[in-house]
């Protein structure tokens, strides 16, 4: 066991460097059909009541209101599509971690350390932290919540599922409570897995979203 600062390393035996799966990730380059996704979030915004109606006489300011709907509506869109930026992250980072427990499960040098009968063990956490020690470029995802919104949805719904509080305000709370959840599955203390002795590739498989 190495310690570091206020972080325990697990001890990997010998000396070479371990390669793991690779972490395919599908990102979302652009909407196809932003004008349908648009509409979608004006209904949500009517539904919802999120701009309060005028009075029949304010004509003048009716042309503000409808700018504010747009610009909600155009919010709305941008959460969305950062929440399903971070679930096919997580997505991604969930099925790679699987499948990096099939390797260390087929390797007697690493079988050890995933083990929660064994101190010091790793833990599945370890590998989103091994992703991060990696400094892995996730333009703008934060991991953590990326796995929260994965554990919490099999499938992301789609933005007509979702309401407005959950877009703006409780997705984070939703996504947190999930990971450390998870995490805590594993018996504490989880430690880390040393970055410098596994590697692997990133595969960006772009998607498209309708």
């Amino acid at each position: 066991m190495d310690i570091v600062g206020d972080r325990l390393f697990v001890e990997v035996p010998g000396g070479k460097t371990h390669e793991l799966p690779p972490l395919l990730v599908k990102t979302v380059p652009e909407v196809k059909r932003l004008d349908k996704m648009m509409g979608v979030a004006a209904e949500i915004i009517e539904q919802e009541d999120m701009v309060p109606p005028l009075a029949a006489d304010l004509i003048a300011a009716e042309e503000t209101v409808e700018r504010r709907k747009m610009d909600l509506a155009l919010n709305l869109v941008d959460q969305y599509l950062g929440l399903l930026s971070h679930w096919h992250w997580g997505d991604a980072v969930v099925e790679w971690i699987r499948q990096c427990e099939i390797t260390f499960g087929a390797r007697v040098e690493l079988r050890n350390l995933l083990r929660s009968d064994v101190w010091p063990h790793a833990g599945r956490s370890s590998f989103v932290t091994l992703l991060e020690d990696k400094a892995v470029k996730t333009e703008g995802v934060r991991l953590e919540k990326a796995v929260g919104l994965r554990l919490a949805f099999r499938q992301m719904p789609p933005i007509r599922c979702c309401s407005d509080q959950f877009l703006f305000y409780l997705n984070n709370s939703v996504a947190q409570s999930a990971y450390r959840t998870w995490l805590n599955m594993t018996p504490n203390p989880i430690s880390s897995l040393p970055p410098e002795r596994f590697r692997f590739q990133i595969v960006n498989m772009s998607l498209d979203v309708h």
